[in-house]
């Protein structure tokens, strides 16, 4: 089982998210797709799922509160959660304090 969203700092990004478009529960993704997007008062983006699987449940709180997202980005603001059809391609992802490491990088 995984739980699927955007980080802080994207949500940093893109300023004050307006809406968000989420799939339903059984649709079925393979790593790197586009299952649904944001947008923010600034611009729209696609967001893609990092592994395989079929969607079991999504937020519908963010249908009427999308900018839960910018003030819980990885708690409340979690998007949709994926039964993994190949959990060994989680093992490829940055944990939090890689990809922290990173997106720092990114603003020098």
């Amino acid at each position: 089982m995984g739980t699927i969203g955007i980080t802080k700092h994207a949500a940093d990004a893109l300023g004050e998210i307006v809406y968000v478009d989420l799939p339903k529960v059984g649709a079925k993704y393979k790593a790197g797709a586009a299952f649904g997007a944001v947008e923010s008062v600034k611009a729209a983006s696609d967001i893609y799922t990092p592994v395989s699987g079929e969607v079991v449940e999504v937020n519908k709180n963010l249908t009427s509160k999308p900018d839960t997202i910018n003030h819980s980005a990885t708690k409340e603001g979690w998007m949709i959660k994926m039964k993994l059809s190949d959990p060994a391609e989680a093992d490829k992802l940055l944990d939090l304090a890689a990809y922290e490491k990173v997106a720092a990088e990114d603003h020098h």
